[in-house]
């Protein structure tokens, strides 16, 4: 590690233990447990996948009993509102929650798939699943909804109901395309580790045939991630379009040679592409190709602070300042930063991990020692923030990447 890179990681640390504390918040209104917030201008809101990676982060500068009733509460508040259908709000505030019940069942996206994932790294932090075992049926309820309304049977994928807080807010695969259409790379690898997580809870509960049942169905969702979401022509995973009209055998126009694919492939170079090695799907040759075709090179995602967020051949690249939505469009972010860096260093790229590593603590230790707040998200070329200083969130994984650094 280079004194620039021991320097910049010492100013990280010294504003996480100044700072962290910000980003816990007390019951109120419709949160009845403490929870966790992302900061900024998300200062007193619960957000489904904020609140478990900031919850990761949180754990390296944290005792057991500083944190344990907050990360928690996360999860307990999300599963107070769980419906009779199972669906589950994106985020909460104390006056608000985000699915509102006059709205029909399938009208509005739901809680990402990260709620077991959080609540199994919870459960293992503390050394103890018990405070969720009486819950455990909501946490099936929540993921039925998913099977119910938003699972494609054609290709075993699943799809976003509309382009409303997907998380990478204006993905172009999503962002302004029809309802029902989308069966986004991203939503799905995720999808795929939530399974695994719900199996290992199950097991911690001694419930085997459940073990079973999410081990089976993760198998699947795998399986059709690869068959339908890997472009062997461009080494690289791809979200895809599922919005095909029906096969209709009483049709004579089509009757001939009737469609026999499920899905299209949309070939938009977009930075979730790499969650399949996050999400550890990817064989290990997949893994190389995109690495070498895509990872590093400098037309597309490589740049100097870090992963863009969007190809930079795509025509709708665009560095730009903007809320509801934030812009993914090229952008470096802390969360893509680093999930793209456990990609690389769960296939053994270590080399390309540990620079990434280097790019992401450059660019937070020069921001605080510029600004003395992290941004929500950078320009790619420059560094220079661009949107929402104060924004903590998942920024502190940089922890996790120094902690990493360390011990190389």
């Amino acid at each position: 590690m280079t004194q620039q890179i021991e320097a910049y990681g010492n100013l990280i640390i010294e504003y996480a233990k100044n700072n962290y504390r910000k980003c816990f918040r007390e019951p109120e209104g419709y949160l009845k447990h403490r929870f966790i917030v992302p900061g900024s201008c998300y200062d007193n809101s619960l957000w489904d996948w904020d609140s478990w990676l900031t919850n990761l982060a949180l754990r390296k500068i944290t005792g057991d009993e500083d944190i344990s009733s907050y990360e928690k509460g996360c999860i307990l508040n999300f599963l107070d509102h769980v419906d009779e259908v199972g669906r589950t709000p994106i985020y909460i505030t104390p006056e608000f929650r985000a699915l509102k019940s006059r709205r029909s069942t399938t009208e509005q996206n739901i809680h990402k798939p990260c709620l077991a994932q959080h609540a199994l790294f919870i459960s293992e932090q503390n050394h103890d699943a018990e405070w969720l075992r009486n819950r455990f049926e909501l946490v099936k309820r929540y993921l039925l909804w998913y099977d119910t309304y938003a699972y494609h049977g054609e290709s075993g994928l699943y799809f976003w109901i509309n382009d409303s807080a997907i998380g990478v807010d204006n993905d172009p695969c999503t962002f302004y395309r029809p309802a029902n259409s989308s069966a986004s790379i991203y939503l799905n690898c995720l999808m795929y580790q939530e399974l695994l997580a719900t199996a290992k809870l199950a097991g911690l509960f001694g419930l085997s045939t459940e073990k079973s049942f999410y081990e089976d169905k993760a198998s699947l969702l795998k399986a059709a991630i690869q068959e339908h979401c890997w472009d062997e022509r461009d080494g690289f995973f791809y979200s895809v379009d599922i919005n095909l009209l029906p096969v209709d055998p009483t049709q004579k126009l089509h009757s001939g040679c009737p469609r026999h694919w499920s899905t299209l492939i949309q070939r938009i170079g977009v930075w979730s592409g790499f969650l399949a090695m996050w999400a550890e799907i990817a064989t290990p040759q997949q893994a190389e190709r995109m690495v070498k075709e895509h990872y590093r090179n400098e037309k597309t995602f490589h740049a100097p602070y870090g992963v863009r967020t969007l190809s930079k051949m795509e025509k709708m690249y665009a560095i730009v300042k903007s809320g509801n939505p934030s812009c993914w469009l090229g952008p470096i972010w802390g969360i893509s930063n680093y999930m793209v860096y456990e990609g690389l260093r769960k296939y053994g790229y270590t080399d390309d991990a540990k620079r990434l590593a280097e790019k992401t603590i450059t660019l937070f230790g020069s921001d605080l020692e510029e600004c003395g707040e992290l941004h929500e998200y950078y320009d790619p070329e420059s560094g220079a923030p661009i949107n929402n200083p104060g924004f903590q969130n998942w920024n502190l994984l940089s922890l996790n990447m120094l902690e990493w650094l360390k011990a190389l």
